[in-house]
């Protein structure tokens, strides 16, 4: 009578690990800039299983876009993914607010594409650059619709990360780099026109009578008026 044969299951295959375990950068709790959508953070590290393999990811909310995006923790350095800026960085930004303007005379959508590349570049200096060149005082010409576009997107992620850096509120951190930039384009303007006077005192001397007849006939109008 023949013996029956034993039949031994197959355990499953092990899954595989995607590559070596590397030492974290991050933690959940950090907040981190990433190139294409600014800063986020970093609320949990998780195992995924894809094509049986398992693979670690960094999970990251970006609250701004109501957006979560899953970056494997092997990928940070080729995705662009970096920590917020340091302190050296922070000066070097509001140093940069302060430059004056470097505007190219070429045609706009070859600067807008520029404008473009260094706002989803991740560099916090290449992103000051967009908001120095395209902010605009109350009086010089508006901005159109695309730089408008441009600019608010550009200011946007520089307060977060700023925000973030100094542990301020973002309309705090805002109105300190609209104070900074606006400082800077005073001073250029003081300085641009104590330069022309210079250069040309009799038509410096002019304008200065003509403003102050202005302001003395605005105020002897002011005098005139009757009190109620």
């Amino acid at each position: 009578m023949a013996t029956p044969k034993k039949t031994t299951r197959k355990k499953p295959a092990a899954k595989k690990t995607a590559g070596k375990k590397i030492k974290l950068k991050f933690k959940a709790g950090d907040f981190i800039v990433y190139p294409a959508h600014g800063m986020g953070k970093v609320i949990a590290i998780e195992t995924e299983t894809i094509a049986e393999m398992d693979i670690e990811v960094y999970v990251i909310l970006f609250e701004q876009d109501k957006m979560t995006l899953r970056v494997p923790t092997q990928k940070v350095d080729s995705s662009g993914m970096r920590g917020l800026a340091n302190d050296k960085v922070l000066k070097d930004a509001f140093t940069t607010l302060r430059g004056r303007p470097r505007v190219k005379r070429t045609m706009w959508s070859r600067r807008a594409q520029e404008y473009e590349g260094k706002i989803n570049s991740g560099d916090l200096l290449l992103l000051t650059e967009v908001v120095r060149d395209l902010y605009r005082t109350e009086e010089q010409p508006d901005q159109s619709y695309s730089e408008r576009q441009l600019y608010e997107r550009a200011i946007d992620r520089m307060v977060r990360e700023v925000s973030a850096i100094m542990k301020m509120d973002t309309g705090s951190t805002m109105d300190k780099i609209i104070e900074t930039l606006s400082a800077a384009r005073a001073k250029a303007a003081a300085k641009a026109a104590a330069k022309f006077a210079a250069e040309n005192p009799e038509i410096a001397a002019a304008e200065a009578a003509a403003k102050a007849e202005a302001e003395a006939a605005a105020k002897a109008s002011s005098a005139e008026e009757p009190t109620t």
